[in-house]
């Protein structure tokens, strides 16, 4: 097995290794999951496995769940189809930590991706990536302790009635989320603020928040 790191900071492409493989074989896995939490995205070229192989590899990693608004193929729970064509209510995703509007989110997921044109990878990540590590410490004193909401309603709820959205987030109410996670395997401190996020929730203290047009914070009372 070959890995050829992608940046500096995040992402290595794996070759001469089969998923269908490692969804049988244990040390062929834990080498595979040490890959992922070194790297934490890893790519593998022109693999050619079954709907099973598929979702045999993803369960290495953990229960799978369905989701709430896309389609699960039939006959193999966890598994989702999406095709980009031309209508619009068709999905199109952005690289995101997937479905952090949950209480308990996911740790991943496992795309096979079949048409990908005009990749930009590389070019979104940078030549170093992006990571906590990299703030000012400042900034890092400002989001530790920061919590955040995170709802599903305002994306997959955008092209839904009215009455459609009431019971997306009767299913699915707001969570909150830590801004600054610890992942539980490495002890990497990273951020955690995705597309699903709404607002923080308490950022609002006497520290932060600014009065008047001049900006200045308020005198003291008396």
């Amino acid at each position: 097995m070959q890995v050829n790191l992608l940046t500096c900071s995040i992402g290595a492409e794996l070759s001469g290794v089969s998923l269908a493989d490692v969804a049988r074989d244990d040390s062929l896995y834990a080498e595979i999951k040490a890959l992922l939490l070194k790297h934490r995205v890893l790519f593998f070229r022109d693999q050619d496995i079954t709907r099973a192989d598929h979702v045999a590899f993803a369960k290495r990693f953990g229960d799978l769940e369905d989701h709430p608004v896309a389609n699960t193929v039939a006959g193999y729970p966890g598994l989702i189809e999406i095709v980009k064509s031309e209508k619009r209510d068709h999905f199109e995703n952005t690289y995101h930590s997937d479905a952090s509007w949950r209480a308990k989110p996911p740790r991943g997921c496992r795309a096979a991706l079949h048409f990908l044109p005009g990749c930009r990878w590389r070019h979104h990540l940078g030549e170093h990536g992006g990571r906590y590590k990299n703030l000012p410490e400042e900034i890092k004193q400002k989001i530790e302790g920061l919590r955040a909401k995170h709802g599903i309603e305002h994306s997959f709820g955008a092209i839904m009635t009215a009455e459609e959205r009431e019971e997306l987030v009767r299913k699915n109410p707001l969570v909150d989320h830590p801004v600054v996670r610890t992942h539980p395997e490495t002890g990497e401190k990273i951020l955690y603020v995705t597309p699903f996020s709404t607002h923080f929730i308490n950022y609002h203290t006497p520290e932060n928040v600014r009065f008047g047009q001049d900006k200045r914070p308020a005198p003291p009372c008396c």
